[in-house]
């Protein structure tokens, strides 16, 4: 009996060493939860806010930059190319020059005069002049006599007939094209080449030997 009651008593105290475990145990994850639960609604610490900050800043700067940087590359463009309108207008005296130069050519009373010699040359003058005076704002005239059209400096206005140039030569400048800093401040008005007609076409003659062969 005593053997029973011994065991019996044993028994009692690890079930209420077990139940005292598990007690604590519960106790221990109730804390931890808890724990869990304070650090998540735990405020930023001034650290965080350092980090933040820094990083607003960091963005704040690189806009900053982003919008300098923008302002320096219009500033640029408008120092370059703000005359490109008041540069257009002025071509209009070489064209007039142009203009007058061939008039007084083309008069008949003048022709073989010194009168007109004379004056042809004061009109060269005034012409290498005005060239000069572009090119020292870096405005230059575009190249076309014998040279291949090319749509990005040239604007063909007619057609010729030669069967000494290749097909699409410019052969003739109706009106000179300029540059300005490297951009096109207008096209050349020219006049291509093409191949005459009769070369295209066959002798009928011919045409019928080649048939009957």
């Amino acid at each position: 009996m005593e053997k029973e009651d011994n065991t019996n008593q044993d028994n009692n105290k690890n079930l209420e060493k077990d139940n005292q475990n598990s007690k604590e145990n519960q106790i221990n994850d109730n804390q931890e939860e808890v724990k869990e639960s304070l650090n998540q609604t735990e405020p930023e610490t001034i650290e965080d806010k350092i980090i933040k900050l820094e990083d607003k800043l960091a963005r704040t700067f690189a806009e900053m930059e982003n919008q300098r940087r923008r302002f320096e590359k219009e500033k640029e463009e408008a120092y370059e190319y703000g005359g490109f309108a008041f540069a257009k207008e002025a071509l209009n005296l070489i064209d007039n020059l142009e203009r007058s130069k061939q008039t007084l050519e083309n008069d008949e009373t003048l022709k073989n005069s010194n009168a007109l010699k004379k004056t042809l040359e004061h009109f060269d003058i005034i012409y290498k002049d005005l060239i000069s005076v572009f090119s020292k704002s870096d405005i230059k005239p575009i190249e076309s006599l014998d040279k291949k059209l090319d749509p990005n400096f040239h604007q063909a206005m007619m057609e010729i007939e030669d069967d000494q140039k290749e097909p699409g030569t410019i052969i003739q400048e109706i009106q000179k094209g300029f540059m300005i800093k490297g951009r096109l401040l207008r096209p050349s008005l020219v006049g291509v080449s093409k191949k005459p007609e009769n070369e295209d076409k066959k002798n009928p003659k011919n045409q019928e030997i080649s048939d009957t062969k």
